[in-house]
């Protein structure tokens, strides 16, 4: 099995933060130590069950089992837990005056001039993505698309959409395309009526602006029919979104 590093703390002026760092087992044909760096939000529900709203993803065996049986590296994992009461408030890149938000920028500032270069410090990182889901692959799609030379992508589960409406839409449109990026998005047919719309109509926008299956701008969105706004839905799901995030 793959070995968890010491624990950061990451305080952003929100309050500290644990991040735990996992580094999966080496593969067999890694002739490096060389890997990507996967920045994932809701670091409680990725390890074990403790501390997670509803079971963990346990995404260090999905990680080791990636190292055993792809060419790839497997990544390093950066999984920062969330604020609980303050999570939507540093989760979500705008202000909703019922839900509130707004603070996503302020965290991911911290991440990308503190932790990120922490990390390269004492590792070689090759490339670097965004992850999570519900409001952590908001937060994923908006860091993509806010800090691009520093995520080359983003691994967006059920993002939540719905709460920014149209605002991450006109980000992107706002905002010149990167040059290369890998972004995967999902969704589940038993997450409400308004989720598989919203994820749909941000694929469409991002084909729009240049993003396919091909090139160097990929993109993939996925349907799960039976699949709910839930950790084990997102776990299941996991591996197929780091195949293709890692994907030549």
């Amino acid at each position: 099995m793959g070995r968890f590093l010491a624990q950061h703390t990451l305080d952003a002026g929100l309050g500290a933060r644990r991040v735990r760092i996992f580094v999966p087992v080496r593969g067999r044909s890694e002739r490096a130590a060389a890997r990507p760096l996967l920045v994932m939000f809701d670091g409680q529900n990725l390890f074990g069950d403790r501390g997670s709203f509803a079971g963990g993803w346990h995404i260090h065996r999905a990680l080791d089992d990636f190292a055993r049986t792809h060419r790839t590296p497997a990544p390093l994992v950066a999984a920062i837990d969330h604020g609980g009461v303050a999570r939507i408030d540093e989760l979500a890149p705008f202000r909703d005056a019922e839900h509130g938000g707004g603070q996503l920028a302020t965290l991911l500032a911290t991440i990308v001039t503190d932790l990120v270069p922490k990390l390269r410090e004492h590792h070689a990182i090759t490339q670097c993505f965004a992850g999570g889901a519900s409001l952590g692959g908001l937060a994923s799609l908006y860091a993509h698309l806010l800090y691009p030379d520093v995520f080359q992508g983003a691994l967006a589960m059920s993002a939540s959409l719905w709460f920014a409406r149209d605002r991450v839409a006109a980000e992107l449109h706002g905002r010149p395309a990167p040059s290369r990026s890998r972004i995967y998005l999902d969704c589940g047919g038993r997450e409400g009526p308004s989720m598989r719309p919203a994820i749909d109509a941000f694929a469409a926008r991002l084909g729009d602006r240049g993003w396919s299956a091909t090139g160097e701008r990929r993109l993939l969105s996925r349907f799960e029919a039976r699949g709910r706004h839930h950790e084990a839905a997102w776990a299941r799901r996991f591996p197929r979104a780091l195949r293709f995030l890692l994907a030549p």
